[in-house]
This record gives C-alpha cells, structure tokens and sequence, in this order.
C-alpha cells in the first residue's frame, strides 16, 4: 500500500528537520522539533528521535545546550539546496508553526514572574514587563497564598501588555484631567 503525505523515508525527515531548523531563532530539544515538524500524519516521534542524533553526527545539527539543538552552517546549506522537495502544504505549515514558535519565545523573554515567600506567610508576586529598550514596567503583588500567587503569575504572562496599556491609559487619563 502506498503511503500518503511528504514523509516516505529517513531522508524526508532529516529535509524537514532541516527546513524547519533553518527557520528557528532558538535553540529547542527533540520534542519542539518534533511539535514543529509535525505538519504530515506520516512523521512519528521515533523518527526526529532517530533522525536528530545522525544529524548531530553528520555535523548538520548541534547541542547548543542541555539537549536542546540549533542547525549549523553546513545543515543550513545543506537544507536550502532539498527544501525545495517538501510538498508545498506541508513547507506552508511548518513555516506557520515556527512563526508562532518564534513569537512565543521571543515574548517569553519580555515578561518575567517571579514569587517570593514573605515572613508573613503570604506571597509576593513580582512582575516585569520588557522590550528591547529594557524594562517598561514593574509590578508587586501580595497574595495571601501560593496557589494564588501562581495564579496571579500565570495570568500575568498571559495579560502583561494589557496590564501595562490599561495602566498607562488610566494613569495619563487622569494627567489630562491635571492639566485643565
């Protein structure tokens, strides 16, 4: 029986790796590789298991750090002269997927949460906003527990920038009224 979809073979799966590799801004361990190559039904888990080791030993892809892989320059050569192999859907949603892997890590790297034990028993919550200039906006909260002071920090990542414009809008707001 024939099988459908990009995937026929180990060499189909080290282009996409490699196309897909080429394309992100971070280094990432095999289940990212995974998670961003998984565009055809045809791709398992066991062959970016078995296909990233070669890889790493044919000098295509490197541990950047604690089993998490960047490509080098010979994969990037490599990979820009067989992307043109990868079915178009398939190259289409990988792109997609690492376009949204790469904005995801990348706004990661902008808001930071950290909680605090306090001598009180409660929870402080301390929350930071960046961009590439530095720090916009820094924030404590007390929480009078540890499972709200998680909560506070969850939501806080989720919802930095609108904290950060509802913030500035209320306080300016209220400059206009200083003004008249």
């Amino acid at each position: 029986m024939q099988r459908l979809g990009f995937i026929h073979d180990m060499m189909d799966v080290k282009v996409l790796i490699l196309f897909v590799m080429a394309r992100v801004n971070y280094p990432v361990n095999i289940q990212q590789i995974y998670e961003l190559c998984y565009q055809d039904d045809c791709l398992s888990y066991f062959d970016v298991c078995t296909a990233v080791p070669e890889m790493v030993k044919s000098g295509h892809l490197k541990e950047a750090e604690q089993e998490c892989y960047e490509i080098t320059d010979k994969g990037r050569a490599d990979g820009s002269l067989t992307e043109d192999s990868i079915a178009f859907t398939v190259k289409h949603r990988a792109e997609n997927a690492v376009s949204r892997f790469n904005r995801q890590i990348r706004r990661s790297s902008f808001v930071k949460t950290q909680i605090l034990p306090r001598e009180s028993g409660d929870f402080s919550v301390i929350m930071a906003l960046d961009d590439e200039m530095g720090n916009l906006m820094t924030l404590e909260l007390v929480a009078p527990n540890q499972r709200q002071a998680i909560r506070l920090g969850k939501l806080f990542e989720k919802k930095a920038e609108a904290v950060y414009n509802l913030t500035m809008a209320e306080l300016l707001d209220d400059e206009d009224e200083l003004e008249e």
